[in-house]
C-alpha cells in the first residue's frame, strides 16, 4: 500500500509517518523541510519568495509521489495532493499573484495527468492528523525552529490560525483515496501507549480497505 499523512506545521504528521512507516516495516518519505533553502526567506518575506517556494514544494513533492506510487510500499509525510492548498491561501493573503497562481494551478494540472498515466495512480489511504490551534502553536513553539517562531509575530500566527482553518475543508474535500482523521491532540505521539492507540487505529482501517 501507498500511504500518505497529511496535517497542519506541528501537529505530529512527521512523527506518525516514521512510526507508521516503522510499524509497516515499509519506507518514509519526508516532506523537504531542513534541506530547503527557501522556507527561512519565505518566513522572513512571504510576498517575495511565495511564488519561488511552492513550486520549490511542487517539483519535490512530484517526485516523491511518482517514486511512491512506483515502489507500491510506503508512506509519505505530506503529498501533491494538499501542495495547492498552501499556494491558493497564499494567494488570498497576496504572496501570489493571481498570473502566478494560474501558471501554479496549469503546472500542477500537466503533472497530475502524468500520475493518472502512471500503472498505480493514486495511494490507497489518507492518514489526517489532527489537533486543536492551541496544540498546534505550542508544537511549534516546542520544536523551536527560529523561522517557524510567531511570538511578538501577531501576522505569523494569524497565518497559522487560517492554515488550521483551511486544513479542515481541504480534509472534508479531498476524494482522490479513502482516508481516516487520527486525533493527535488527545494521543501525543510522544507517549508509547498513545502511539500503540494510534496504530492500531490505522491498522484496523487498512483491514478495511
Amino acid at each position: 500500500m501507498v500511504i500518505i499523512t497529511a496535517g497542519m506545521i506541528g501537529v505530529g504528521k512527521t512523527t506518525l509517518t516514521g512510526k507508521l512507516a516503522e510499524h509497516l516495516h515499509t519506507k518514509p518519505f519526508y516532506e523537504p523541510v531542513g534541506d530547503n533553502p527557501v522556507l527561512p526567506l519565505y518566513y522572513k518575506n512571504p510576498q517575495q519568495y511565495g511564488f519561488l517556494l511552492q513550486i520549490y514544494f511542487l517539483n519535490k513533492r512530484f517526485a516523491m509521489i511518482k517514486k511512491a506510487l512506483a515502489d507500491d510500499n510506503n508512506v509519505l509525510d505530506r503529498s501533491i495532493y494538499e501542495d495547492a492548498l498552501f499556494t491558493k491561501e497564499n494567494n488570498a493573503a497576496g504572496n501570489i499573484s493571481d498570473i502566478e497562481l494560474s501558471v501554479y494551478l496549469k503546472l500542477l494540472d500537466n503533472m497530475m495527468a502524468e500520475l493518472a498515466e502512471m500503472p498505480k495512480q493514486r495511494p490507497d489511504l489518507l492518514v489526517y492528523a489532527d489537533a486543536d490551534f492551541p496544540t498546534i502553536l505550542a508544537r511549534i513553539k516546542k520544536r523551536g525552529r527560529d523561522y517557524e517562531q510567531f511570538d511578538d509575530n501577531p501576522e505569523l500566527e494569524a497565518y497559522y490560525h487560517k492554515m488550521w482553518q483551511a486544513y479542515q475543508q481541504w480534509y472534508e474535500d479531498y476524494d482522490v483515496s479513502p482516508k481516516m482523521k487520527i486525533d493527535l491532540q488527545t494521543y501525543d505521539l510522544q507517549d508509547p501507549e498513545n502511539a500503540a492507540i494510534v496504530l492500531k487505529q490505522i491498522d484496523e482501517k487498512i483491514k478495511k480497505l
